[in-house]
């Protein structure tokens, strides 16, 4: 899969397009020395950790909680986890660059107005069809690294995106017929706003990961993985705690049994999860990530059908099909 290269993201080469990668790590790359995740193929990672995330939403319905306890105390208990791990990496590879650390800070800010906005829709149109709707990302990270990277998506990518766009529109039930007992036009309107903030995150979490001259993830120095996440992780759980006590309030003990369902949610599909793909993003050119990161819908729409009895409509799972299918398609690489 595509690596970028490093004098494109810096800005010293011309701009190309997402359809045009270069296939393995060129010649002229600094190596990485330590940071075993750095070594690791991107296109694993980002494969791991979108089916890290692909049973979030499952967990998240599981606890029974609404949304601004489910996006608060899921910050709240991975940070836990977070929090000894990256100080063991602070003492290892001294601190992260100011400029990074604010960087994981905005991200972490717009990743809680996700958890948030993505909490209810689950509640609206379940966690299948909310992971789907999530993927309304695929069409604004490309658009966002258009706009702030000089990275054009293609040709491809704007014919496909109002195909895309129906696709959702079906899936949530806004276009068609709804599971019966969902909300589509509220669970929608939801999910997008979840998929805008998300994908502002995974811009935001690229631009930090890119290496850049006297960064202290170039000269060939171990870059840091996991206080990045901490980092965003606590961004995250300050949005959220604001957003979710001033919308559906915030339980901080809502009971044992949801307690244990976000703390496997939190450490699957957010510890593990960001700590993967984060590393694998600033590796990867924006289609080619928002492709990989598809796998999510696909994974959750099986789980959510098999293990908590959703029933999509027809047209749903038409609709899902199709995003599928449009993002597939918007993401191949001209040949």
């Amino acid at each position: 899969m595509t690596v970028r290269n490093e004098r494109t993201e810096a800005g010293s080469a011309s701009p190309r397009t997402a359809d045009q990668p270069t296939e393995g790590t060129p010649p002229s790359a600094p190596r990485e020395h330590g940071g075993g995740l750095a070594r690791r193929s991107p296109v694993l990672l980002a494969v791991t950790g979108s089916a890290c995330i692909s049973a979030s939403a499952m967990f998240v319905k599981l606890s029974g909680v609404n949304a601004g306890t489910a996006a608060f105390l899921r910050c709240a208990l991975a940070l836990l986890a977070l929090l000894p791990f990256a100080l063991l990496e602070r003492r290892r590879l001294g601190p992260r660059a100011p400029r990074l650390a604010l960087l994981d800070l905005a991200a972490g800010a717009l990743l809680g107005v996700d958890f948030v906005f993505w909490a209810q829709s689950i509640h609206d149109v379940g966690s299948s069809i909310a992971t789907v709707l999530l993927n309304i990302q695929v069409a604004v990270f490309p658009l966002l690294a258009l706009a702030f990277g000089r990275v054009r998506p293609g040709a491809r990518f704007w014919w496909t995106l109002p195909v895309m766009l129906f696709g959702v529109a079906l899936a949530s039930g806004a276009i068609g017929d709804p599971e019966p007992g969902s909300s589509p036009v509220s669970g929608v309107l939801y999910g997008a706003a979840a998929g805008v903030a998300f994908a502002g995150y995974l811009f935001l979490t690229r631009q930090g990961g890119t290496r850049r001259g006297g960064s202290p993830q170039g000269g060939g120095q171990a870059s840091h993985t996991v206080h990045p996440v901490c980092v965003s992780t606590l961004g995250a759980g300050l949005t959220s705690g604001v957003l979710g006590s001033l919308w559906t309030g915030v339980d901080p003990a809502p009971g044992w049994g949801p307690l244990g369902w976000l703390a496997v949610m939190a450490l699957f599909g957010q510890v593990l999860a960001l700590i993967l793909i984060g590393p694998a993003l600033a590796r990867l050119a924006p289609t080619t990530s928002s492709a990989l990161l598809l796998l999510q819908p696909v994974l959750a729409l099986f789980l959510g059908v098999l293990l908590l009895g959703e029933r999509p409509t027809v047209t749903q799972f038409a609709g899902c099909a199709l995003v599928v299918l449009a993002v597939w398609r918007a993401s191949r690489r001209a040949h």
